[in-house]
């Protein structure tokens, strides 16, 4: 348990360091994720723009960033740094997210699948809470998920 409130921290440091770094950069902050993936810890940072994020972009946050993040030091053991963009099909996770998307067509996959034997919904995201989100089906059949049981709740940007 200590681990996650020790990640959690890690992650409010980050954010509360590249903020401001990614808005003098003409950028906005999409997302900071710190994770272990086999023996590999990761800083990702996810930034954004209206007309899209670009390589150099990423190489100009990464760069702004390095060495107030060596300065801060919120990370005792070695990790790598990712700078990326949240990608097409973007992952909705903060409630500035949610909001940003009333009206959009989503994807959602379940940890489980449901009563019905379904895991994977596809609809438009129609309100949120802290808890649920709200999305049409096809057949004007509306669903409510809870947050804690979705695997990823993405942007199902191919339509549109």
């Amino acid at each position: 348990m200590a681990e996650k409130k020790k990640q959690g921290n890690t992650v409010s440091l980050v954010w509360e360091l590249a903020e401001p770094i990614a808005e003098e950069l003409g950028l906005s902050l999409w997302d900071v994720r710190f994770l272990k993936e086999g023996a590999v810890w990761y800083l990702r940072i996810f930034i954004d723009k209206p007309e899209g994020v670009t390589i150099d972009d990423c190489e100009a946050m990464s760069r702004a960033i390095d060495e107030p993040l060596d300065r801060l030091d919120p990370i005792e053991q070695n990790y790598c740094l990712e700078v990326s963009s949240p990608g097409i099909e973007r992952e909705l996770v903060r409630d500035e997210h949610f909001e940003a998307f009333l009206g959009a067509p989503v994807m959602v996959k379940l940890i489980r699948p449901n009563e019905n034997g379904i895991r994977e919904f596809k609809g438009t995201l129609l309100s949120h809470d802290k808890e649920n989100i709200t999305i049409m089906l096809e057949g004007d059949k509306k669903i409510t998920i809870q947050k804690k049981n979705a695997v990823y709740i993405k942007l199902d940007d191919f339509l549109l």
